[in-house]
This record gives structure tokens, C-alpha cells and sequence, in this order.
């Protein structure tokens, strides 16, 4: 993720108040254990932007997760969960595994190849992509 969220802001003409900022900058640092983002919800984004503004509403945290994503810096997720995940919109594909609900962020060459073939196939230029792979982890044998 070269581009942080506020630099994304600033190209895409998004006014960046000092509340949107934090909002920014908490959805930048929301990491799982391996570095990766932990797509979270606007529920858990209020929770942790009121540790560092409390005068933030949650309203402010939805109307931002929605502009910003409106805007294609942020990419909404369902993941099967049923509440919308977010997180920073860059290159990558997931593997959700649908027993813990762990999420593995990869980029694969050989998947963007085949999906830009397939889409000159058919006669597209390949704009944007989505890949979600569902499983559950082999047990080690």
C-alpha cells in the first residue's frame, strides 16, 4: 500500500477535516497480527477514533467510511459476515476462512493475467477486480 489514505484525499480533491483525518489515519493503522489490514467495521473504527477524539460522532465515522469510499480510496467488503468491512482500496485478493474467519491478503500475477485475458476476451479493458476465495484450512497430516 504505497499510498496512504490522506495522500489518496488530496489527488481525489477530498477535503480532509481535522476529524477526518483521525478517521484516516485509524483506518491506515488497523493491522492484524501478520501486518495485513484487519478490515474493520464502522462499529470498531468509532470504537477506536473515540480513544483518540471522543467528540467524534458516529455519524461523523459513517458519513467518512461512505465519502471515502465514494471516492475509491476505501473498498467495502462483506465477506460473509454480514456487516461491511473496509479497508484501503489497493491491488490485492483475499482467502477467507469461513470456520475462524481469518482473512489472508495475497497478490498473485498469474490470477491478474488471466483475469485481464479474460476480460480482452470478451472485449474489456480490465478497470478494477475483485477476487474472494472461501475455505476452510486443511487439517495437517
Amino acid at each position: 500500500m504505497t499510498d496512504t489514505i490522506e495522500q489518496k484525499c488530496i489527488s481525489k480533491g477530498v477535503k480532509l477535516t481535522d476529524q477526518r483525518k483521525i478517521i484516516a489515519k485509524v483506518i491506515s493503522e488497523s493491522k492484524s497480527e501478520y501486518g495485513e489490514s484487519d478490515h474493520p467495521d464502522v462499529d470498531e473504527l468509532y470504537n477506536r477514533v473515540i480513544k483518540i477524539d471522543p467528540k467524534i460522532s458516529i455519524a461523523t465515522v459513517y458519513r467518512t467510511v461512505k465519502l471515502f469510499e465514494e471516492a475509491g480510496i476505501l473498498t467495502k467488503h462483506d465477506f460473509k459476515t454480514g456487516k461491511a468491512r473496509y479497508e484501503l482500496n489497493d491491488d490485492h485478493n483475499h482467502l477467507i476462512d469461513i470456520k475462524t474467519g481469518e482473512i489472508i491478503e495475497f497478490v498473485d500475477e498469474e490470477i491478474l493475467r488471466l483475469q485481464k485475458k479474460v476480460a480482452e476476451k470478451y472485449g474489456y479493458n480490465l478497470v478494477d477486480h475483485k477476487l474472494e476465495l472461501y475455505g476452510v484450512k486443511k487439517k495437517p497430516q
